[in-house]
């Protein structure tokens, strides 16, 4: 849905107004087609010259040719689902559910790879690597989003990367006290609210370490403690689905940090621990 992800990519470096309408149009995409610019204007208590500039912005002509954009993503959406389910094997029932997966995972990871530009992931890959020579790396997650906290610090200390992995804030906090310049929080949150990292994350920066938050795309209150931001993109109205692209797109951005710092002089030290650890895992 090319008009849809121009607006999502686009959406961080929008001012105030204009996130408004991208937000607005992402949640609303389906009924777009019933407003008129005014009409959206009046929605969001705009003018209506703000909404057409808005499309300018983004490379259309106006208004009109945005909502026919996103109407025309939509229609081929449409009909690319209802041609995976004529063409799924009636014998095998999985078979249409696989390939429709398939597809939204594909999708998610592309507008999540659009959403973070190579200079972004590149930035924090370069963060970690000073903390990793220097200092230390902070790392916690809350519920589901310790999974890939976990993980992830796992993959550090095989790089011989120093980790402080932590998925209790109350022992996180008294952790931070040991922070120093140069060290590096990660926070991750799928919805960026919880009040207990916010705390966390200012306490960090007190100390001049660099927060790194790892969220949804979507404007939440973790993120404005953030030196550097890890974006998610991932939308489905199946809610037992979304959280499956949420999780796919979010492993394949951090394989991307993964393979840069790898590449940025730490495979020995990776190849060397992998050793290390073969013998207990095979005993």
């Amino acid at each position: 849905m090319a008009a849809l992800l121009k607006i999502r990519a686009g959406r961080d470096q929008m001012s105030a107004i204009e996130r408004r309408i991208a937000d607005f149009i992402l949640d609303n995409a389906q009924l777009l087609r019933d407003y008129s610019s005014q009409q959206l204007a009046n929605a969001l208590g705009i003018s209506q010259s703000s909404v057409v500039k808005f499309c300018q912005k983004l490379g259309f002509k106006g208004y009109p040719d945005l909502k026919y954009s996103v109407g025309e993503a939509i229609a081929r959406a449409d009909n690319g689902d209802e041609a995976n389910d004529a063409d799924a094997p009636e014998a095998d029932g999985d078979g249409g559910l696989a390939v429709d997966l398939w597809r939204c995972k594909s999708e998610a990871q592309e507008e999540t790879r659009s959403i973070n530009p190579p200079e972004a992931v590149e930035a924090v890959a370069a963060a970690i690597t000073r903390a990793g020579d220097r200092g230390k790396v902070f790392i916690i997650g809350l519920g589901e989003d310790d999974i890939h906290a976990r993980a992830f610090a796992l993959r550090l200390s095989l790089l011989g990367i120093l980790t402080v992995h932590n998925f209790d804030t109350a022992h996180m906090t008294a952790s931070v006290s040991a922070a120093a310049a140069g060290d590096v929080l990660l926070a991750f949150s799928e919805h960026g609210k919880q009040a207990s990292l916010c705390h966390i994350s200012r306490l960090f920066r007190e100390r001049r370490g660099t927060v790194v938050t790892i969220t949804r795309h979507s404007s939440n209150p973790l993120r404005a403690y953030a030196d550097l931001a890890l974006l998610v993109s991932a939308h489905d109205e199946r809610p037992h689905v979304e959280p499956l692209l949420y999780h796919s797109a979010l492993q394949h951005l951090l394989d991307r940090v993964f393979v840069l710092l790898c590449e940025a002089g730490r495979t020995e030290q990776l190849q060397a621990n992998l050793e290390r650890i073969q013998p207990m895992l095979e005993g």
